[in-house]
């Protein structure tokens, strides 16, 4: 159905639950987004903070902790933030296409079969019985037993022991996380099981309910899969999808989400909000086409020199409005145009909201 871009980016929030209801838990969180990218640790929990409905950085590590949300490299070379019993069906899909494509970047490492088959033994080893490992740790053990770890070696070797399900990141560790197996931190039995073509529509499906709406392109571009086995998940899922259309463009989403806007009224505090939404946040990464939430002239006020390395961003009304940085005990906020109405004071209590976070 034809619709303006200010329902797309309407549904886009509540998709994302930066507007509407929030989640109890950030683990509820991790089961609504699937995926929250997470390479920038403390950015990432900010992330899953500000979508629960009391965003608490304690409450975040504190599922980090129990296991409840566990960290590893799903899919796009990338550390996310995913449920537990999701990892493993996640990695059937996406597992051999990203090893598949390291096999160059191996041989020039002069990473050999032999040497992750020996690094995995003594990780492994090394972390039974439910012990915890730092990076400068594993990298330690492995240097010390002859296995080099320098020009990326070491970190290829951690993402291989990743994506083959050996381990994965778990509790919190000082300002960031430990090494642990993923049987014991995410045990098997718990794992969700799914047949390939299951995993691929459950990865579209939850894909679009934290998301959506969103092209195909775009998921096949979130998930580095192939187009072939999108359109197949979009057979799977049939009536459960609709359809939006902006500016000559598809979208789909879940009908539950299209049902959920309508029963939603927007309110003119939804309308006035401010949301600060921190470095890599999956409301402007989740998707190969940015072009409905910022305009292509902003972007590199975004990410400077399109350096790939993302600023914090203001959105209004869906659209990204400007960039934000602590400073201390503040926030200075960098507007792309002067905040207008209650605006600015929505910006101030967004940016309080974000220091009681940060403690």
């Amino acid at each position: 159905m034809p619709a303006r871009r200010a329902d797309l980016l309407r549904m886009r929030r509540l998709a994302h639950a930066i507007d509407g209801p929030r989640e109890q838990t950030p683990a509820d969180v991790a089961r609504r987004m699937l995926a929250v990218q997470a390479q920038d640790f403390g950015a990432a929990c900010w992330a899953i903070a500000l979508r629960t409905v009391a965003p608490s950085r304690n409450a975040v590590l504190a599922d980090l902790d129990a296991g409840r949300i566990v960290r590893s490299w799903p899919m796009r070379g990338t550390l996310h933030f995913v449920p537990p019993e999701d990892l493993r069906w996640m990695l059937s899909v996406t597992t051999e296409r990203m090893l598949a494509g390291l096999t160059r970047r191996h041989r020039e490492l002069e990473l050999e079969s032999a040497d992750f088959t020996r690094a995995r033994d003594l990780l492994t080893s090394a972390l039974a019985g439910g012990r915890a490992l730092s990076r400068a740790d594993a990298m330690e053990l492995w240097e010390s037993a002859g296995i080099a770890t320098g020009g990326q070696r070491g970190y290829h070797l951690l993402y291989y022991l990743a994506q083959t399900g050996v381990i994965c990141w778990g509790p919190t560790l000082r300002t960031q996380q430990a090494l642990v197996l993923l049987d014991d931190w995410a045990p098997p039995e718990r794992a969700r099981q799914l047949d390939p073509d299951e995993a691929g529509a459950e990865y579209l499906r939850r894909y679009l309910a934290g998301h959506g709406p969103a092209t195909l392109k775009d998921f096949v571009w979130w998930t580095k899969g192939t187009l072939a086995s999108a359109r197949a998940a979009v057979a799977i899922l049939g009536d459960e999808l609709t359809t939006l259309e902006v500016d000559g463009v598809e979208y789909l989403l879940g009908a539950e989400l299209a049902d959920r806007a309508a029963s939603l009224p927007a309110t003119r505090s939804e309308r006035e909000a401010v949301q600060l939404l921190p470095a890599f946040d999956e409301y402007l990464l989740g998707y190969q086409d940015r072009a409905p939430v910022i305009d292509d002239a902003l972007f590199e006020r975004v990410v400077p020199g399109k350096n790939g390395v993302f600023s914090p961003i203001l959105v209004a009304q869906g659209r990204v409005a400007g960039t934000w940085r602590r400073a201390g005990t503040a926030i200075e906020t960098f507007p792309f145009e002067p905040l207008s109405g209650a605006r600015p004071a929505a910006a101030e209590r967004a940016a309080a909201a974000y220091l009681r976070f940060a403690g």
